[in-house]
């Protein structure tokens, strides 16, 4: 899913092309991604784009004089700027914005359709979507404790969550807690002022820094290499590959249709966490520590080779 690095790009992007331009038309191709029927559609044609924003991963258009698109990208939706007026086209297409000098595409892989767009009317309405996080760019070390205190859980769930953190998600927590050298799953709770202190520094760093990775990457142009696994990510995505800092293999922890990527030795002192499905399968066979891993891995890369050998 498009995280804050990704949707601040988008929307430094579309600010270049859209303000104070007129929407003039728009193309719904799929009936799932229109999420609202008031105010209909029409009544946004024809005004002119007076800001572009972000709320939490969320994207929004804002009309003159109250009018509002806003529109989610979920896990698989992405946008797409075309020169002249190009149509929703494909079975990825969910709709088109068409403006002067271009068109915004809308689109998303996949079949769950779960991307939205929300038409709205209304500055108070704009509220509803906001999930009420803490946004962490501009946020003091006093409001960032606040929030990451304001419920015990454990430091992945917290900072993935949007009543708590606006605009973090799986792909950037496992970054952010990486050079923090702290556990995901260590609970708020435990974590005394310097661990704060640090993971507050390393919240905001880890985004400045992505920010400006992806806006020299975009450059001039629209972005179109949004996506959650990127080869300079240290440890997202990365299961089984080394540590930029240690070398030690990364680890992953599987649940729902995400994962959570660590270093063992940079992270939890050693310790290999328990995933959920496979350390319940393996029982008594889990490592549990890197060494115990190694001795695993050592023992299947042997195997492996006894049999090729004998083929």
């Amino acid at each position: 899913m498009p995280e804050l690095p990704d949707i601040t790009i988008y929307v430094e992007s579309l600010r270049s092309r859209v303000i104070d331009k007129r929407l003039e038309g728009i193309d719904i191709r799929s009936p799932f991604v229109l999420r609202t029927f008031e105010p209909p559609i029409p009544e946004f044609i024809g005004r002119k784009v007076a800001a572009v924003n972000r709320i939490g991963k969320q994207i929004v258009l804002e009309l003159e004089p109250d009018y509002a698109l806003i529109i989610h990208l979920m896990i698989a939706g992405r946008l797409h700027w075309k020169s002249g007026r190009t149509g929703p086209r494909g079975k990825l297409a969910l709709a088109a914005f068409h403006f002067p000098d271009g068109t915004l595409l809308f689109t998303e892989a996949g079949t769950k359709k779960r991307a939205s767009l929300h038409a709205v009317r209304g500055a108070n309405t704009r509220e509803q979507f906001d999930r009420g996080g803490l946004e962490v760019l501009d946020s003091s070390f006093e409001d960032f404790r606040a929030s990451l205190t304001a419920e015990n859980h454990t430091l992945k769930r917290s900072l993935t969550d949007p009543r708590l953190f606006s605009g973090i998600g799986n792909a950037y927590s496992d970054e952010i807690l990486h050079r923090a050298r702290l556990s995901p799953l260590r609970q708020t709770k435990t974590l005394n002022e310097k661990d704060m202190r640090n993971l507050h520094r390393s919240t905001k760093e880890t985004m400045e820094e992505w920010i400006d990775r992806i806006r020299s990457q975009a450059g001039s142009g629209f972005p179109d290499r949004v996506t959650a696994f990127r080869p300079e990510m240290a440890v997202h995505g990365k299961f089984g590959k080394a540590c930029p800092r240690c070398g030690t293999a990364v680890q992953r922890i599987s649940y729902a249709e995400n994962e959570c990527n660590y270093c063992p030795r940079c992270q939890t002192g050693g310790k290999i966490l328990a995933d959920r499905s496979l350390s319940r399968l393996l029982k008594e066979d889990w490592p549990r520590t890197i060494e115990e891993l190694e001795v695993t891995e050592g023992f299947k890369k042997s195997k492996d080779l006894s049999l090729q050998k004998s083929d």
